[in-house]
């Protein structure tokens, strides 16, 4: 067993409530713009008195349409400013939010709204209300229904007209500590979501831990356009982060022109799960396959890699400086440029980032921050800093926690940023949280210094015929690295060989299929048989196989004719593989491997 503490140097007090920051920059400091909205093609300013005066109308018409201290109020809808006022809002009420996926279908709407007794619904569209009319209808507790887009935060501001400033921040007081602030459902890789119940406690430690960790973005005039989910825990927690540290924030929810909204918005930072990571760099290098510059642009990625690993060493030599600043200038300088010219860092979480995308964005100069945490620890527990960076890790556990490695393998997790329980689920609590540590479910290891990597999941390790352990992430890893492939999952749990399923990313495909002289109209069922493109996969199969033993290679694979995807089920909302689901769909597939 091996454990590695940190001392706590925040106190949390036992009246605070997360809606206390809204009115205390409003008061301090009024001017500060804590948010831009975006307005025709632009950015307009949310200074904090202006955003204090918009939570309080909505948390007005709140308690005025009968939100009592306690209840849940669920929002469903993608990330905009008005996800935030609402977030806000509910707490300054009184209330407990619910986060709902917009992606979510109508029977993970249903079970949400049911076990967690919601009252009242926000959606983002007349479309949601229209997709999810059943499902509300069917909600016992489901009082209302109101729409971002239809104009309910001047509906709520005019509803709760009547309420005075001292009966809205006696609600807001009464709220402590220990007051749920959210219900977040697990995304389910396996089985029902669960409500993970966090407190404002929880919420509080984590801006906390946000800016002690990340002391060169979590300062005032830093801005980040934020595009991940707001449902999501390490999208909310960086969020809370921000707006303790007076960082200005923007949200957009528009991925397909997200390059333009960077030279617009210029953040100083931003944060993303690894497959947007990996899709940056597939696509950079696709272009410059497109324009004949492929040589160019791998022995810039091989430099780039080479330079960050020796950053751990002795530093570069003065042959890699020069050859580092060449390829700086021919190629370093247009992915900067590409997120918007003042992007200084980024930070990732939801998955594995993987050691070869750390090394190349830190060696192009926008290192990567990889950090590690769950729902149930409020988003981030342990995170890279630029004080103490190990690439391949998910860095250090933040101020005031402690991790431990059970005799099994198993990552154990204590401090005030993790949660005390799933929302009426005694038994998944007790099985989750044993002598006061919660018991993550992932494998890992914590070296001499105190770094945590993430070596695999307990359930997701497969148990060859031949008795061999095998952890699927690093192959899966290696072969999501090539510019065709979207996704991979590794099989051959009792079976005599390890296997793969893999998918090809449509956006890559139609620049292949034009250089290899085939026709515009050629389909993904046409290419899963093509020979030149399966010469390609080996490639990428023959390049994993090299990073792992005998047994652990990857002996046959299937190319499937269509991505998975979270419409399909897939797919949580972090694109992460939903294992269970996908070896049902693709039983069959699998079978034929190994017929």
């Amino acid at each position: 067993m091996r454990e590695f503490s940190v001392p706590q140097s925040f106190s949390i007090p036992a009246d605070v409530s997360m809606a206390d920051s809204v009115f205390r920059h409003a008061e301090e400091d009024p001017t500060f713009t804590p948010f831009k909205r975006p307005s025709n093609g632009g950015w307009i300013d949310v200074t904090a008195a202006q955003f204090a005066k918009q939570v309080s109308a909505v948390a007005k018409g709140l308690i005025a349409s009968g939100l009592e201290l306690g209840d849940r109020v669920a929002i469903l809808s993608s990330t905009r400013y008005e996800w935030v006022v609402f977030d806000y809002a509910i707490w300054t009420a009184g209330g407990c939010t619910d986060s709902i996926y917009e992606t979510s279908s109508p029977d993970q709407a249903q079970w949400i709204l049911e076990d967690s007794a919601t009252t009242l619904l926000v959606v983002e569209t007349t479309g949601h209300a229209e997709i999810h009319q059943e499902v509300t209808d069917g909600a016992a507790t489901l009082r209302e229904v109101l729409v971002i887009e239809s104009g309910a935060i001047d509906e709520l501001a005019n509803r709760g007209s009547t309420i005075t400033d001292e009966e809205l921040h006696t609600r807001r007081h009464q709220v402590t500590a220990t007051s749920p602030a959210t219900l977040i459902y697990t995304s389910g890789t396996t089985g029902r979501p669960k409500g993970v119940q966090l407190t404002h406690a929880n919420f509080y430690a984590q801006a906390a831990v946000c800016q002690l960790a990340l002391p060169d973005s979590m300062i005032p005039g830093k801005r980040t356009l934020m595009f991940l989910p707001l449902a999501h825990a390490f999208a909310r927690a960086i969020s809370f982060g921000a707006f303790e540290s007076k960082v200005t924030v923007a949200h957009t929810s528009d991925l397909t022109t997200l390059l333009d909204q960077f030279a617009d918005f210029k953040p100083t930072f931003i944060l993303s799960v690894p497959r947007v990571f990996e899709k940056v760099y597939n696509s950079a290098r696709q272009k410059a396959v497109d324009n004949g510059k492929a040589g160019i642009f791998d022995r810039a990625t091989a430099t780039a890699i080479e330079y960050s690993e020796s950053l751990e060493k002795r530093g570069p030599g003065i042959a890699l400086r020069i050859k580092h600043a060449i390829f700086d200038k021919l190629v370093y300088s247009k992915l900067r440029s590409a997120l918007g010219g003042e992007c200084k860092q980024a930070f990732s979480g939801g998955a594995a980032l993987g050691a070869r995308l750390g090394h190349y964005f830190r060696g192009a100069g926008i290192p990567i921050y990889e950090g590690y945490g769950l729902t149930e620890s409020s988003a981030a527990f342990a995170i890279n800093t630029s004080n103490a960076q190990r690439i391949g890790t998910v860095g250090k556990p933040v101020d005031g926690h402690t991790a431990r490695i059970a005799d099994d393998g198993e990552l154990l997790l204590r401090g005030p940023v993790v949660f005390a329980g799933y929302w009426k689920n005694e038994k998944a609590t007790a099985e989750s949280i044993i002598d006061g540590w919660f018991h993550t479910g992932d494998l890992g290891s914590i070296d001499n210094e105190g770094f945590v990597s993430i070596t695999g999941r307990k359930k997701e390790i497969i148990v060859t015929a031949g008795g061999k352990n095998v952890a699927p992430a690093g192959l899966e890893d290696s072969m999501r690295a090539h510019p065709l492939i979207s996704q991979c999952i590794v099989v051959g749990d009792a079976q005599p060989f390890i296997g793969a399923l893999i998918t090809l990313d449509p956006e890559t495909l139609p620049a292949w299929v034009e250089r290899n002289g085939l026709p515009p109209t050629t389909t993904t069922s046409d290419l899963v048989t093509n020979a030149d493109l399966i010469a390609e996969i080996d490639t990428a199969v023959a390049e994993a196989n090299k990073k792992v033993s005998n047994p652990e290679k990857i002996k046959k694979y299937t190319i499937l004719q269509r991505d998975f995807t979270q419409e399909s089920g897939e797919l949580t909302p972090t694109l992460k593989l939903k294992r269970n689901i996908i070896h049902e769909v693709h039983r069959a597939d699998i079978s034929d491997l190994y017929s």
